[in-house]
């Protein structure tokens, strides 16, 4: 048979005599024949399939990156081919991504990456003498003095002692242990890491992770991949998103019944709600934690995204020491930060770190085991961080640019809240909180009834049947508040707070403001929009949703 296939893929040659004094077309039309008589095997099934799949696998959902994004993705390639739409662009508002929403990069950073990136510009007049003595300090440090060399698991030695000196600097004077820092690909790396390591047992006794509700997907998607259960707490929307410690009771009280609940997760400064928690609730949390002997996550990497003058960031490490060492010595804690967010916004290089203290000396050798798995955070993110953690001081020669750009970042940043505070507060049928850091606005919107039925008839979440018309009818694309966590009975949509000109969000504002965002925004009272729900009402009309008895006169 495999002579007959062969004689096949000979048979396109000239027609010459062949060995057997045939030619070669003949011998070809020979060998199909044999080839047809041979019954076909039928197709043998998949291996993997939804049903074969890892069910925790499957159970992963990723609300920033969902249903909602594949649907922007589509109509973005529809404009790409002259489809015309009642818009020209598609309005990314859905994912904390600074640089591909016009952030300029901080100039030292990359210059100190060119120079670990290709040591030969090391020679070059172009670059400051501080970049490039901490580029050599990197890569002097890396195996065979390149940044393309494998580090420790647990990240390039200097580093995670320049991670150590940050801390101590931040938390004023509160000592940290290079061997307590482990570098990561992101914050979102550390995250997942120390979650695998906390999760056991099985049926009642099975790990309970707390997270807030609403909450960074992150946190559900890990927990569901880990088959751990999910226990939530909800944040105080009547109060700015606040943290409750008689909430956390109610919840862990609730889980006891069915898990053990052993981890409490904090996210500080809020994602998606904004909020920045007081010192007062950082102690309460703690105590808490120190109480019901909880493992604290705290999940800081916004830490310097605070805008609110009358908010402050407080990091639970700090914290945790100065409540004396019935506290410190006992509550164990890891604490994450990362190169995406803050002033930096450098979110492709994956650089990240988590502090862990108060570990078992011999859980630390297993989490040291389990990072070993992946051999090492990308060593390029690991520099990025290096950058973020030991920046120009002053007296150098990159200091005052470097906190000219600092202070343009965070102080552009800081008004683009308060404006998307603002604009969405114009718009009837929408109600948003303060936001006082982070990136992200979480706000309400009001969906009356008949809209709510005729998003189960599409069977779709409600906010999600908002958010999906909103996108096709205006371009704007944020995430439903279903993907983040919230309250029954009440709906919400995630939005970031966009890095560029102010333009941008007022024209968000007025899209979601159909025929009358202009006359709003510029003061106009308008009268024909009077009722809360107005906003959500048109959406659903134009979508052809209304049912009878929902209606908007225009």
């Amino acid at each position: 048979m495999q002579r007959a296939a062969a004689l096949v893929r000979r048979g396109c040659c000239p027609r010459t005599p062949g060995p057997w004094g045939r030619s070669q077309s003949s011998a070809a039309a020979e060998a199909s024949a044999v080839l047809k008589v041979r019954p076909e095997r039928s197709r043998r099934e998949r291996i993997l399939t939804l049903e074969s799949m890892n069910p925790q696998v499957k159970a992963v959902e990723y609300a920033v990156r969902g249903p909602i994004v594949l649907k922007a993705v589509e109509i973005e390639l529809e404009l790409q081919r002259g489809i015309k739409k009642p818009f020209t662009e598609v309005i990314r508002a859905n994912i904390g991504d600074a640089q591909a929403m016009g952030q300029q990069p901080i100039t030292f950073l990359r210059q100190v990456m060119a120079l670990c990136t290709y040591p030969n510009l090391l020679d070059s007049p172009s670059f400051p003498e501080d970049a490039k003595k901490r580029a050599r300090r990197i890569l002097q440090a890396c195996g065979g003095n390149s940044l393309g060399s494998y580090s420790a698991s647990q990240g390039v030695n200097c580093i995670r002692e320049d991670v150590a000196a940050y801390i101590t600097r931040r938390d004023g004077g509160v000592p940290a242990d290079p061997d307590n820092i482990y570098l990561t690909t992101g914050a979102s790396d550390g995250i997942s890491t120390i979650l695998k390591i906390l999760v056991s047992g099985g049926g009642k006794s099975r790990t309970g992770v707390m997270i807030p509700i609403p909450q960074y997907p992150l946190y559900s998607a890990v927990i569901s991949e880990l088959d751990a259960i999910q226990v939530n707490y909800y944040l105080d929307e009547e109060n700015c998103w606040a943290l409750n410690v008689n909430e956390l009771r109610r919840a862990v009280q609730e889980a006891k019944d069915h898990c053990d609940p052993k981890v409490l997760c904090i996210i500080n400064p809020g994602n998606p709600t904004g909020q920045v928690q007081s010192r007062k609730c950082i102690e309460d949390v703690i105590h808490f934690a120190w109480e019901e002997k909880l493992f604290l996550l705290a999940d800081e990497v916004y830490q310097d995204n605070v805008y609110s003058p009358d908010c402050k960031f407080h990091s639970f490490k700090k914290v945790l020491y100065e409540m004396g060492p019935e506290y410190s010595s006992n509550v164990e804690l890891a604490s994450f930060h990362s190169t995406s967010k803050g002033y930096m916004g450098e979110c492709g290089y994956r650089g990240g770190y988590m502090e862990v203290i108060n570990l078992h000396p011999e859980i630390k050798g297993q989490l040291v085991k389990l990072l070993s798995v992946r051999l090492c955070p990308p060593v390029s993110g690991q520099a990025a961080m290096d950058i973020v953690v030991n920046p120009p001081v002053p007296g150098e020669e990159s200091f005052e640019q470097f906190r000219r750009e600092k202070e343009s970042v965070l102080g552009n940043l800081a008004k683009k809240a308060k404006l998307t505070e603002d604009l969405f507060n114009q718009v009837p049928g929408i109600h948003c909180n303060p936001l006082q850091g982070a990136m992200y606005a979480f706000p309400r919107i009001f969906i009356p009834s008949k809209a709510v039925e005729a998003a189960q008839a599409h069977k779709m979440a409600p906010d999600m049947f908002y958010c999906m018309k909103l996108l096709e009818e205006t371009g704007i694309c944020v995430v439903p508040g279903s993907g983040f966590g919230q309250r029954e009975g009440t709906y919400h949509f995630s939005s970031k707070q966009r890095p560029g000109a102010q333009e941008l969000i007022q024209k968000s504002a007025e899209m979601m403001h159909p025929k009358h965002g202009s006359s709003l925004l510029s003061g106009t009272h308008c009268t024909a929009c009077a009722d809360p729900a107005g906003m959500a009402a048109r959406v659903a009309e134009r979508a052809g949703a209304a049912q009878p008895g929902f209606t908007h006169q225009e």
